[in-house]
């Protein structure tokens, strides 16, 4: 007799919440993990990309839930959170893929370009971590992923701000990794390399040479369906074969 494919959903029934889950990266990673089984939560500031990736997400079988908040402000986050509790009562997987960048000299940087990559980039994933949290640890699971960047390895010029917030990210996910892995909580930081979007500057169809949305967003997937008795608490994603200077 044939075999019988297996088509069972690795993820069924998770609840997952993406930041920055509108476009890009963050819309990749979302419609993975809805394809996956999971029930989808995304965040993101402007309206209209909200209720266009809701319905591209919707349409692979989600429930979804498109939410309408600024990562670097904690009321919003607050929100969040409760209108995640109320519509399904917890989460499982925390994805921090929020993030902004703003490149040029420090001498030439206007002070407010500066403090919103930070806070976006890594005061809004402490935030959404920190209200999170206590919903994993109380059901002693979770996996809190963190969506950071070889720049926060590799520093540039005119990155200082970028780098900065990437690095003080990758710190923090580990420290976070220490403390809650004894509730049965993983976490992971990602750090992709180059990446063909529209974020930063450029034209996204420059860079074919890069990594797409969907190589990182597979790469979320894999750690999310890997062994349940180990961490993949690091994971650096470069093109096969990157642009040569």
């Amino acid at each position: 007799m044939p075999k019988t494919k297996n088509t069972a959903k690795r993820l069924q029934r998770k609840v997952a919440v993406i930041t920055g889950g509108s476009k890009g990266i963050g819309k990749a990673i979302a419609l993975s993990l809805a394809s996956e089984g999971c029930d989808v939560v995304i965040t993101a500031r402007r309206e209209d990309e909200l209720k266009k990736a809701e319905k591209e997400i919707a349409a692979k079988g989600a429930h979804v839930l498109a939410v309408k908040a600024d990562v670097r402000r904690p009321p919003e986050v607050d929100q969040l959170v409760r209108k995640v509790a109320r519509t399904f009562g917890g989460v499982q997987i925390l994805v921090n893929n929020a993030g902004v960048g703003f490149f040029d000299e420090v001498v030439r940087m206007p002070d407010e370009d500066f403090r919103v990559t930070l806070e976006t980039n890594l005061f809004g994933a402490f935030y959404c971590t920190k209200a999170f949290l206590p919903f994993m640890i109380e059901r002693k699971e979770g996996h809190i992923i963190q969506i950071a960047s070889l720049a926060g390895k590799n520093t540039f010029a005119r990155g200082a701000a970028y780098c900065a917030s990437k690095h003080g990210l990758i710190a923090f996910a580990e420290c976070l990794m220490l403390e809650v892995r004894q509730h049965n909580i993983k976490v992971t930081t990602i750090c992709p390399g180059t990446v063909q979007t529209e974020f930063g500057s450029g034209d996204a169809k420059e860079k074919s040479w890069a990594l797409t949305a969907d190589d990182v967003a597979k790469s979320v997937l894999d750690v999310l369906t890997s062994s349940g008795g180990s961490i993949v608490s690091m994971v650096d994603l470069r093109p096969l074969k990157p642009q040569r200077h």
